[in-house]
């Protein structure tokens, strides 16, 4: 089932073939968002009302679902699903919590002392995705690090339910966070919204969230068009597996099928040294995905994903760190020596009995995560994301002293004298 390629045969064009993913060579995307923004820029609500009824086919009696709302569909949720959502949100906060650093002041040279504090960022606007399948999980990664960062407004958008209403798990995680409100808004029209601010949803100094190619085509264009900073453009689910034949097949096959069934454009990549264990995965997925209530999407991916036969592990190693993955998994006899080789990947998932699915729900680390490559030069989502860090610096009047001069000196080589004059009038 997934096509293999030779690493030692790959010339340079078409390893970047091969690394390169969910483009939008025709500008087909491109043109369709700036359309949604256009429409949304100058008719507001309206416009997300409209484009509700086209797209979801679902006409909107209310966008905002407020407390009553959330509180009567929280009430639907059974107890095992709130003790498992209880739970994974303890591993959360925990994992999270921990990321919360008061650094030290610095004193660079006797008299000047300076240091970092975080501030939060004041309004957030989360998107919950609820296209193909409904995602509390996301509100998880996203509410939780932005409550410990001490955001003071968390704005988030989800798409309605065919009735009009929130889901009921996602109407759970909303009570748990203390968020009173919620948009019922989805797709690259959400994204504009909250960018752009409409009569019913505040505008939005940060978004966050994946989503489509449609959603994250959104954010870029957001934050090109009206300076909203975002957190990363995290698109379409992916996964990378490095295995050697101490794998097992059937694992390996299940976790590169859990990506696979987010959507037809996710991408599943097996990178092995050993051609056995790449036929014994393609039996195992055969078999796997027949069984998948989401099986037509699955197949889909997987057809659209590849395995690649290396020399070596070193080998498989390079090739990851040039696909830049969002999900790397290393099942191999020698997963701790190839830790430190890693350089680009969104979250690794280290030995055959930690599936990437951990890391999605329960583990406590974030899965919103860079995709596309862009874990080359973007982390995923932390309590960082949530906050600006601003530096601070108190000079005494011998610290100036100190450092006056090289001040002084520094800006009289740029020519720029009123600097200069900043630090001489003090001796004065």
């Amino acid at each position: 089932m997934l096509k293999t390629y030779t690493y030692s045969n790959l010339d340079m064009a078409t390893l970047a073939r091969l690394c390169t993913r969910n483009t939008d060579s025709s500008g087909e995307i491109s043109a369709a968002v700036n359309g949604i923004i256009q429409q949304v820029n100058e008719q507001g609500d309206e416009a997300l009302i409209h484009l509700a009824q086209q797209f979801d086919g679902i006409r909107l009696r209310a966008i905002i679902a407020d407390s009553a709302h959330i509180n009567a569909q929280a009430a639907l949720v059974p107890e095992h699903i709130k003790q498992a959502i209880s739970v994974a949100y303890q591993n959360i906060y925990s994992f999270h919590t921990a990321q919360l650093v008061t650094e030290k002041a610095v004193e660079t040279m006797p008299g000047v002392r300076c240091w970092r504090e975080n501030r939060a960022i004041e309004r957030v606007g989360l998107y919950v995705p609820g296209g193909s399948a409904i995602l509390p999980s996301t509100l998880l990664m996203l509410g939780i690090p932005a409550k410990i960062a001490g955001c003071k407004e968390i704005v988030v958008c989800t798409p309605p339910q065919k009735d009009g209403t929130i889901n009921s798990a996602i109407s759970y995680v909303l009570q748990l966070l203390g968020i009173d409100n919620c948009y019922m808004v989805g797709g690259a029209q959400a994204i504009a919204a909250m960018a752009i601010g409409t009569t019913t949803i505040p505008k939005c100094s940060k978004l966050f969230g994946p989503g489509n190619r449609y959603v994250t085509q959104a954010k870029i264009a957001v934050q090109a068009q009206f300076g909203t900073a975002i957190d990363m453009p995290a698109g379409p689910s992916e996964v990378l597996v490095i295995a050697d034949d101490s794998a097992n097949a059937a694992f390996v096959a299940a976790d590169l099928l859990a990506q696979a069934e987010h959507g037809a454009d996710s991408q599943a990549v097996l990178v092995s040294n050993s051609a056995l264990l790449i036929e014994q995965v393609n039996a195992k997925l055969e078999k796997q995905v027949a069984l998948l209530p989401r099986k037509d999407i699955a197949t889909k991916a997987i057809a659209n994903s590849y395995a690649v036969l290396t020399d070596s592990l070193e080998e498989s190693i390079d090739f990851s760190n040039a696909y830049a993955p969002e999900h790397l998994l290393l099942q191999t006899v020698t997963n701790e020596l190839l830790i430190p080789k890693i350089s680009n990947a969104g979250s690794v998932f280290i030995g055959h009995y930690t599936p990437e699915s951990a890391g999605d729900y329960a583990s406590g680390t974030n899965h919103t995560l860079p995709t596309s490559g862009f874990a080359k030069a973007y982390s995923g989502v932390s309590v960082d994301s949530f906050v600006k860090k601003i530096t601070f610096q108190a000079i005494t009047p011998e610290g100036l002293k100190n450092i006056g001069p090289t001040i002084e000196t520094l800006a009289t080589l740029e020519g720029l004298q009123a600097h200069k004059n900043a630090v001489t009038i003090r001796y004065e």
